[in-house]
């Protein structure tokens, strides 16, 4: 137990110092590397079912024939019907939206601020003369998990650029996501850093690299498919915490850090979780 304490804070020391989100990276991955040496950095994508087998045999099974099927069936036909303009997604993502999943969030200079793949879908939509689709709309949530199998095994690739703005972005990421918030006074870190490959209640916690490969997933508790930032959203509610809004900058920073963290990691979306 001591020796985790040290690696926790001398992570923690190592993060807070770094010069440059690269530092960050490798003192983060290195923590896990040494609290969890058992796994390979592609198990991490894996996530709660690397600690329980009977989870990870009954998450086999749901995948042979996993719920969000015609979830990528609705999400093909969506990215190729054409907008009333008769222009379609082809025409403003980046190769077609096609294998880039595993790039987002970006960090869009013109706009000075951090871009998800849901932000790129309804800039296209609205170029077009479309409405933005919200980030529970099934409609979108279909276009989501189509555009992310299309990475599925592709190593998450996001890039923090050396712009001050995009840093700034990536440090208030950073500062959300080992912030002690709500009643019970947690950051995101208590669980996922301290505590990932243990047990609270009947769940198995999962650790924050890795996290971000699986999403948008279709979780049993929700009946439906969901971003990671709708699980941020459900983790700051458990804690007491007041959320800091779905789709807002805020939320942003802290999907760009969070999947920043993962790079490395093959993609592992859609998934599926309990």
């Amino acid at each position: 137990m001591k020796k985790s304490i040290l690696l926790i804070v001398t992570c923690m020391v190592s993060l807070s110092l770094q010069a440059s989100p690269e530092g960050d990276l490798q003192a983060y991955q290195r923590y896990f590397k040494n609290r969890l040496p058992n796994l390979s950095f592609e198990d991490m994508s894996n996530g709660m079912y690397n600690f329980s087998e009977d989870k990870r045999n009954q998450w086999l099974e749901i995948m042979e024939f996993p719920p969000y099927e015609m979830v990528l069936d609705e999400g093909k036909s969506i990215l190729e019907t054409p907008f009333a303009n008769g222009k379609n997604y082809a025409d403003c993502l980046d190769k077609g939206g096609i294998g880039i999943a595993h790039t987002y969030p970006r960090f869009d200079k013109k706009a000075g601020k951090v871009v998800t793949l849901i932000d790129a879908v309804n800039q296209c939509r609205t170029a077009n003369g479309e409405k933005a689709l919200k980030h529970n709309d099934s409609g979108m949530l279909a276009l989501l998990s189509y555009l992310a199998d299309t990475s599925r095994g592709k190593k998450i690739d996001v890039d923090v650029p050396n712009d001050p703005k995009a840093l700034a972005a990536y440090e208030d990421g950073k500062r959300i996501y080992f912030t002690r918030r709500g009643t019970r006074d947690f950051g995101c870190y208590h669980c996922h850093w301290e505590a990932s490959g243990m047990r609270i209640r009947g769940n198995e916690l999962s650790p924050a690299i890795g996290q971000a490969t699986h999403f948008p997933t279709y979780r049993s508790k929700w009946g439906s498919m969901g971003t990671i930032q709708r699980r941020y959203k459900g983790c700051m509610n458990n804690i007491g915490a007041v959320d800091i809004g779905i789709g807002s900058e805020a939320m942003n920073n802290l999907e760009y850090f969070h999947t920043y963290m993962s790079n490395g990691i093959p993609m592992n979306a859609p998934g599926t979780r309990f």
